[in-house]
């Protein structure tokens, strides 16, 4: 379900308030508060104007996009609707120029009818009657060429890019007739479709305890409007498998109901690629889908002359993207421009906050350092130290592996609550990197030192963050501890028990947290302090600590940012105190 609470005054005046922002944020604009139209207040007579708009809550289109480079004007309806053709008018108006403007609409039917009767108005009224320019874009492959009949296809988020060009092409001062021939092409060689993990929810809507997606359901080819989508998988695709599902959208020759632009897959199509955040999704998972989309075009064969991702065309806070392809035209093609032309206005400088940096350059090929060569462990010079029953100590390191991970829903739902919800699966990735090791005969228990090292390693790459960093530290100082305490070829209970002593004294040099502190410095100071009482004592210790830390004031670690108020009505323990416990509680049998 989607985030159905917002930050606003009044859903009434929110379009002409964000508006607002923008001018504030950008020092070249004006506002028209009547006619709700953002536009260059110092413009170059001579040069073509771009205007575009539409309803709001597309942000940053598109007034996020005006600016020296892009577009002159924006005309902004309401939420998801269309502005009249009055505004749209005054925004003609407000940029008229001697070069002429080009307007440029999304392919929706009010945004189509009210822009392109400003604009026959103006014509009828103008002494110029060719001094403005249509262009309707739409780019969609969702729906099929059948289905679509006479309304053809969706404007997406690859109108952005017909803007970008025609108003670097404008900034240059080519004429209206150039500027619309390059806008026109470039419209006809984009192809984009949309992927929503949840709908949006407008705001000033009532809101809905019902979700339109199941958990662990996806919906491809839906709108910017919450239009449904076509097609709806489940489970959740991991992006390997969903890149090629969306790219075959786009470029397959074998669904005529589709097949909009002409892809040879010869391995000379080159394309500029363009991953577009809907708006609520995180720029870590748009990352990866940059990475999968990339991947994918590269195991067609396509060459990709530009990558360019960020948050260009939003359904308000749908949490999902969008993938776009502009289809560059070949040496002989019959176009206005050639590939370096378009590429070299994609790559013209726009002084807008909408449009994001992009390298001008075609990506890199190889970028990935090779792993540094392991250094081989230092022996110690007293040789190694064995366990003294291998296969029991593998037994109760499994055990305790195992444990965590039956564990981590329970240790997520603490830091939920008492943190930032990471605990449990930091301390399930750094269980399985254990595993994995053991698995690979890299922990056998015969080098209880070079084990330990094994699982400071593990702790330091696959934990992380702050817990990562107090358990590899506090395993490295146990190595260092059996090291020095080291009297023959076997470790025995009174060398692990010296050992964690110095670890425990080690790690302290590196927090300030000491018990109590409703921290994972609990239970395991508890523990080391209680080993002369026998292992199952300090165990028990170590469990009674972990689960009085529901009533201690936060001292340090992630509870010391949290509500204190919280913490008490919840009385949650410490997630990483928690942890501790079930660790230690999994080596007893």
């Amino acid at each position: 379900m989607s985030l159905q609470k917002h930050l606003l005054n009044s859903s009434s005046t929110l379009v002409s308030e964000s508006l607002q922002g923008l001018c504030a944020v950008n020092d070249q604009l004006a506002y028209d508060p009547s006619s709700q139209v953002v536009y260059k207040a110092k413009r170059d007579a001579t040069k073509v104007s771009i205007i575009c708009g539409g309803g709001s809550g597309h942000e940053p289109s598109h007034a996020g996009f005006v600016g020296e480079g892009m577009l002159t004007a924006a005309v902004c309806g309401n939420v998801f609707a269309s502005p009249n053709a009055s505004q749209v008018r005054r925004g003609i108006d407000l940029v008229e120029n001697d070069a002429g403007t080009l307007i440029v609409v999304k392919n929706y039917t009010g945004d189509v009818l009210n822009f392109g009767l400003a604009k026959e108005q103006y014509a009828a009224e103008s002494k110029n009657p060719n001094a403005a320019k249509f262009l309707v874009v739409g780019d969609d492959v969702a729906v099929g060429k059948t289905q679509g009949g006479i309304v053809g296809r969706r404007g997406l988020a690859g109108v952005v890019l017909v803007y970008k060009i025609a108003g670097a092409l404008a900034a240059r001062g080519a004429n209206l007739d150039e500027v619309y021939s390059t806008a026109e092409y470039v419209a006809s060689r984009i192809g984009t479709i949309g992927v929503g993990l949840e709908h949006c929810h407008v705001p000033g809507t009532a809101t809905s305890s019902e979700a339109h997606l199941a958990a662990d359901e996806i919906e491809i080819g839906l709108g910017i409007h919450n239009e449904s989508g076509i097609k709806r998988v489940k489970p959740v695709p991991q992006l390997k498998e969903l890149a090629p599902q969306l790219l075959d959208f786009i470029m397959s020759q074998e669904d005529k109901e589709r097949a909009f632009l002409p892809f040879k897959g010869d391995g000379e199509d080159e394309v500029v690629l363009l991953v577009n955040n809907l708006g609520g999704l995180s720029e870590l998972e748009v990352g990866g889908v940059v990475n999968a989309i990339s991947g994918e075009l590269k195991n067609r064969k396509s060459k990709i002359a530009r990558v360019i991702s960020g948050t260009f065309m939003t359904s308000l806070n749908m949490p999902g993207f969008s993938v776009s392809l502009v289809l560059l035209p070949r040496a002989g093609d019959k176009s206005p421009k050639s590939a370096a032309d378009i590429l070299s206005l994609l790559d013209a400088k726009a002084e807008t906050p909408g449009w994001k940096w992009t390298s001008s350059k075609v990506p890199n090929a190889s970028f990935t350092t090779p792993p540094a060569a392991e250094k081989p462990a230092a022996a110690s010079s007293k040789g190694r130290l064995a366990a003294a029953d291998p296969k029991a100590f593998i037994a109760a390191l499994t055990r305790a592996c195992k444990a965590v991970a039956e564990n981590e829903p329970e240790i997520t739902r603490m830091d939920t609550i008492a943190g930032d919800g990471d605990c449990g699966l930091t301390l399930k990735a750094g269980a399985e990197g254990v595993m994995s090791e053991v698995e690979s005969g890299n922990i056998k228990g015969a080098d209880i030192i070079g084990d330990v090292v094994v699982i400071a390693k593990v702790a330091e790459k696959a934990m992380g963050g702050t817990s990562g960093a107090l358990y590899s530290i506090f395993m490295s100082a146990l190595a260092q501890g059996l090291k020095a305490n080291a009297t023959g070829d076997v470790v025995t209970d009174d060398i692990w028990k010296k050992a964690l002593v110095d670890a425990l004294a080690k790690l302290y040099t590196y927090t300030r947290a000491r018990p109590p502190s409703r921290t994972l410095i609990d239970p395991l100071a508890a523990f080391v302090e209680n080993l002369g009482q026998g292992f199952p004592a300090a165990v028990k210790s170590a469990a009674d600590a972990a689960e009085h830390t529901k009533d201690v004031e936060a001292k340090a670690g992630r509870s010391a940012y949290v509500d204190s108020t919280l913490l008490t009505k919840e009385r949650v323990a410490d997630p990483g105190a928690w942890g501790v416990k079930v660790i230690l509680q999994a080596l007893i049998l």
